[in-house]
């Protein structure tokens, strides 16, 4: 009989954790496999860490996927990545919207093949009404080029120039509507923002972890969680002693 797993307390939990899933290739290559089965390995791996989600109470999950910058990679892994994806919403969106999973996406869908863009539309609208766990796909995203797409939305909605504001902004992205992640997550021990969320992460708290994306099991997830349950978030203010001494705590 195995052991019952007791579930973490914490003392705070982040909303929205937003990860940046990297390793697949090197989780790859360490076993003398193709870089493609480490993009398969990474996929089914995310269902370890939806399932960690919902057990730990986060409410939105945001996965970088594919960036803009991708295109660059050989046709063969791109054609690769493309068939996991659609893989995947064959596979499982039953058990998704069975399990009260939301699907997202934030991107340009029409980087996508025309059938590829119908599943994901379809998988977005089957599942909008469940609230168990909102999960972002971001799939043919780049924060720049989401930024850039708010400016030209706002241009031809000829918006006065008074009546921009951050918020309007917010209101303008591929994101609207979804809470600024609270915890970003990178794996693979790479220090970089890789032009992930760059809008919404600017308060973020970030955790960085040399497990590779394959590996990073409800465990991995726990000790993110955990470490970010230690931190005070103080968005540009002072907090404690340092406060009342009238000095900056950073």
């Amino acid at each position: 009989m195995m052991a019952k797993v007791e579930k973490p307390v914490f003392e705070k939990v982040p909303r929205h954790i937003a990860i940046i899933m990297d390793g697949n290739g090197r989780w790859a290559r360490a076993r003398g496999l193709p870089h493609i089965e480490g993009h398969r390995a990474g996929t089914e791996n995310l269902r370890r860490v939806i399932k960690a989600c919902v057990e730990f109470g986060v409410q939105y999950l945001t996965i970088y996927a594919f960036s803009t910058e991708n295109w660059i990679r050989p046709k063969d892994e791109i054609q690769g990545l493309m068939q996991i994806l659609e893989n995947v919403i064959d596979r499982e969106l039953d058990e998704l919207d069975k399990e009260g999973v939301q699907l997202r996406h934030i991107g340009r869908i029409d980087g996508l093949g025309a059938t590829l863009q119908k599943k994901v539309e379809h998988a977005i609208e089957r599942t909008k009404n469940n609230k168990r766990l909102v999960l972002c796909i971001a799939w043919n995203y780049g924060g720049r080029d989401e930024i850039v797409h708010a400016v030209k939305q706002l241009i031809e909605e000829k918006v006065p120039l008074e009546l921009i504001t951050e918020d309007l902004i917010s209101q303008h992205l591929f994101t609207k509507g979804i809470p600024d992640p609270d915890l970003v997550v990178r794996t693979s021990g790479e220090y970089r923002v890789s032009n992930f969320l760059i809008w919404q992460s600017s308060y973020s708290e970030w955790y960085f972890t040399p497990t590779l994306w394959p590996d990073f099991d409800r465990e991995e997830m726990r000790k993110a969680i955990e470490e970010y349950s230690k931190r005070e978030r103080r968005f540009g203010g002072r907090i404690g002693k340092e406060s009342q001494e009238g000095n900056y705590a950073g």
